[in-house]
Formats: C-alpha cells, structure tokens, sequence
C-alpha cells in the first residue's frame, strides 16, 4: 500500500494537483483498496476528472451517494438549501425540482418529517441515478420524470425546493475546463441571463403550492437580488435572501400567500 500510495501521489502532483497524496489516499480507500482499480482511478485523476467520478461516491449532509457524469456533483453549499428548508417546512408534501443526483430529496426524506418527498427531473439518466441513490441508502422517495412543475397538480405541495442551473450561458463557458468537460452542460448553464430555470419556478411555484407553502431555491450571488425583486413582483411574500457557509448570497426564499 504504501509504494502504491507514493507513487500514485507522484502521478497526480505531476498533473498539478495540490493535495495529491490525501486524494490518493481517498481514492484507495474508496475503492476498498483494490489495486487493479485504483491505478485505473489514478490515472483517471490525472486526466481531470473529477474526485466524485473517480471514486464513484460522494458525501452530502449525512449521506454517501453514488456519483457518475449523469448527475451534477454535490455541493456544500447545497446542504444549506437543505437546512433552510428544514426549519422552515418539515412536513407535509415537498417537491425537490432538478434533482438530479437526489442529494436534496434524499436528505430531505431522511431528515424531514414528510408524508411526501418527489424527486423531479427531466433527465432520465439522472433520475434513474437518484432512484440508485435511493435503493443504495434505503430511503422512500417518488421519481418523476417531468420538465419543471409541470406534472404537478395546483396546490398539491406544503414547499417546493431546487437547486436548478443559474449561470449565464457566458459565466458556463467561463468555468473551469474540468467541470465544463465533465459534468452535464444542462445543471449549470441557464441561458442569457441565467434565469431560464428560475423565472418559470418563480411563476409556477405560486399553482403548485398550498397556501402558506414555501419556495426555496440555491441561486447565483450576482442575480440573488434581481431574484428577489421578480419573486416579489409575481406575488411572493416574506421574500428573503439568505446567506451560504461563506456568506454569499446563495439561497431564495418565498412564501405563497396563506389567504387563499
């Protein structure tokens, strides 16, 4: 193990990484310390991709989810919108729009008290990898393939939660090459204004939820407030923007009106 784990971090500091002797040891450990495997998965890392694919598996809140290219990689700053919504709407009927790899249904479902967690995405590659996530963890939740808000009934739900894409089609292109050659262009990029996913939640979210119910989004610092001024100007009440771990604007919260 030890000549394995030299030499593996020789490799990935000649690609240019940083903290190359801990990602080996990740990667080994990942892998159970299969050798065969972990040279492949070295090499791997050396080309780019990203940890999470490598190794197959990444953390979210208190879960440890399978991780491919079908899916956006768990963020941190994610497991905040988690919390938010938790303080806010634990119970009842939610809906988690974009899910993607399930982290925010999943999470939901394990540490919230509802009735009802839906895990909404328009990607069937991604949503056949939350339904994964969710046999893997054995966790209950209902996998819809839907574009948006559309398969849902009005008033049907108690919050609907989302971390949909919020870059420009610019800010995308501008990424680094690692996440742009690796993860799926559809979970980042939102267009011209980066506002592609959020404006049709901002308008849909209203039918879909039951008065009193509340809207969380993970959204980008440089249109968190424009997000709020649209959010109040569709009729949106107790409108706020909250911070993440780092204290940038990330997340958008909103209340439907409890008078029907």
């Amino acid at each position: 193990m030890g000549s394995a784990l030299s030499d593996a971090a020789v490799v990935l500091r000649a690609a240019g990484l940083s903290d190359a002797r801990r990602e080996a040891l990740r990667i080994w450990d990942d892998l159970g310390g299969d050798t065969v495997r972990f040279h492949g998965a070295i090499a791997r890392r050396a080309e780019g991709e990203p940890l999470p694919y490598v190794t197959g598996l990444s953390g979210f809140r208190h879960l440890t989810l399978r991780a491919d290219r079908r899916a956006l990689i768990p963020r941190p700053e994610t497991e905040g919108l988690v919390d938010l919504v938790l303080r806010r709407a634990c119970t009842g009927c939610i809906a988690d729009v974009g899910t993607g790899s399930g982290c925010i249904a999943l999470s939901l479902a394990q540490e919230g008290g509802y009735t009802s967690v839906l895990a909404i995405d328009r990607s069937a590659p991604a949503l056949e990898l939350a339904r994964e996530n969710a046999r893997g963890q054995g966790i209950s939740i209902q996998s819809v393939r839907a574009d948006l808000t559309t398969a849902l009934a009005a008033r049907s739900l108690d919050a609907l939660v989302s971390n949909p894409p919020y870059l420009t089609s610019r800010e995308y292109h501008e990424l680094d090459a690692g996440v742009r050659a690796w993860e799926p262009m559809e979970a980042l990029d939102a267009g011209l204004e980066g506002m592609d996913v959020i404006v049709p939640l901002l308008q849909d979210g209203l039918r879909v939820l039951r008065p009193g119910g509340w809207l969380a989004l993970e959204l980008d610092a440089r249109r968190a407030r424009e997000c709020a001024r649209r959010a109040a100007a569709s009729g949106w009440e107790d409108v706020s923007i909250q911070p993440d771990l780092f204290g940038r604007d990330r997340y958008l919260l909103a209340r439907r009106s409890i008078t029907p």
